[in-house]
């Protein structure tokens, strides 16, 4: 047995869902929960804290699939701060760590925090104000760049950093004499307004997308006259129709339509027969309504599209230790904890969907493999350094090109080596 004395700077915290054919119980871990692989099954959360820069797990806990993401995360830091002893460690996550309760604890914990602010709250006026002050040239905007292979500089956002107070109540540790109690807490914490290229771009996408189709469905409320082809006889109906698309697509600011009502009418004899000049008459009037026209509003789309892309994320580390790029391209770095969940989900460890029964088994196997992802991750980060430092690369990894050497090899592929070895009829 190898014990290492760990000195990390960040660890990352990240939560995730397993899904189970399972029918589960009232105080089963199996539950039904918001899911991003098959919300029709129930699961279980994995919570998990994983050390940068090798993604290697360091805990992880096993929870209901209807638990609350953000009450995770404190049981999580705490594991953490027992098994690594030192101060300032750096903790990152997604903005369900933002809640304030959570920020303030690690900061009682004499550690540090960065996460994105969720937009709850009093944060989508703040944030308005923030980007407002680019807009008025208040702000100038720092760029934030990253070299590519090529030795070309690829922009990665641009963003601002200021700092504020923050205050709260905490609970203070109860002791035997004395029960705990409400006590005030404040620190200072740094705001990094950031747009991020890549994400605004992708939300710029997703807006004329939304547009457009929401365009094509309003023209098609109203279609020609004709077999089969039903016709909104009702105002009240277009409108309906017209503003449930609107919302739908999240435009009803964006676009406005203009209609008209349409009349046909039709004389017709009363009663049956041949008709003649005293015979009695009644006129028929079918009215349909025509979408004429859906038109952008420009201006308000154009102020609108100015905010995208901003994100706020918080740090109560000191300006001099978390410059505003170093924050950008920490947590830009969070895939880091995310391969690991793919790995442990996915290939080559499969645990999802879990077919394991009991409570006690969902903990053991993924506990166990947990160690499987913490195996997979050091081996792989230890070959990466070693190759950089020598400047080497390795060859034979890629099958359809054995003589391309890659100096990023993951664990999988040099274990697919020892295997076609070992499985080789000269052996």
């Amino acid at each position: 047995m190898r014990v290492y004395a760990l000195k990390p700077e960040r660890v990352r915290l990240y939560g995730t869902t397993v899904s189970g054919y399972h029918a589960g119980g009232k105080d089963s871990l199996f539950q039904y929960g918001y899911s991003k692989d098959d919300p029709t099954l129930k699961q279980v959360k994995v919570m998990m804290a994983s050390l940068d820069p090798f993604g290697m797990p360091l805990v992880s806990d096993v929870v209901a699939g209807n638990a609350a993401e953000d009450k995770l995360y404190i049981p999580a830091v705490a594991r953490v701060v027992k098994i690594i002893d030192g101060l300032g460690l750096l903790f990152v996550g997604d903005s369900k760590m933002s809640a304030l309760a959570i920020r303030a604890h690690i900061h009682q914990l004499n550690q540090h925090s960065l996460c994105p602010l969720a937009q709850t709250g009093d944060t989508p006026e703040e944030m308005g104000q923030w980007v407002k002050a680019v807009e008025a040239g208040e702000k100038t905007l720092q760029a934030v760049s990253l070299e590519d292979e090529k030795g070309q500089r690829k922009l990665l956002a641009e963003g601002y950093a200021f700092e504020r107070t923050v205050q709260t109540t905490v609970p203070s540790v109860a002791s035997e004499t004395s029960p705990a109690k409400e006590q005030a807490l404040e620190w200072r914490e740094q705001v990094f307004v950031v747009r991020a290229e890549s994400y605004r771009k992708r939300l710029l996408d997703g807006l004329e997308k939304r547009l457009q189709q929401a365009t094509n469905l309003l023209l098609a409320l109203t279609p020609p006259p004709g077999r089969g082809k039903r016709q909104i006889q009702d105002e009240n109906a277009l409108f309906q129709a017209a503003d449930s698309i609107l919302k739908t697509y999240g435009v009803k600011d964006f676009l406005t339509y203009t209609f008209e009502r349409q009349e046909k009418r039709q004389t017709k004899y009363i009663g049956r027969g041949r008709g003649n000049a005293e015979r009695p008459k009644r006129e028929i009037i079918r009215v349909r309504y025509q979408m004429l026209t859906v038109t952008r509003q420009e201006e308000t789309l154009a102020a609108h599209q100015k905010t995208l892309g901003w994100r706020a994320y918080v740090s109560d580390a000191p300006a001099d230790q978390l410059t505003l790029e170093q924050a950008v391209l920490t947590y830009r770095d969070e895939w880091i904890i995310e391969r690991g969940f793919h790995r442990l989900k996915g290939v080559p460890l499969s645990l999802d969907p879990l077919f394991v029964r009991n409570d006690d088994q969902v903990i053991g196997i993924t506990n166990l493999l947990s160690i499987a992802v913490r195996m997979l991750t050091l081996i792989e980060f230890v070959v990466r350094r070693k190759l950089q430092q020598n400047q080497e690369k390795l060859p034979g990894l890629i099958e359809n090109n054995p003589k391309k050497g890659l100096d990023n090899p993951t664990t999988e592929r040099l274990l697919k080596v020892f295997d076609c070895e070992r499985s080789s009829p000269s052996i």
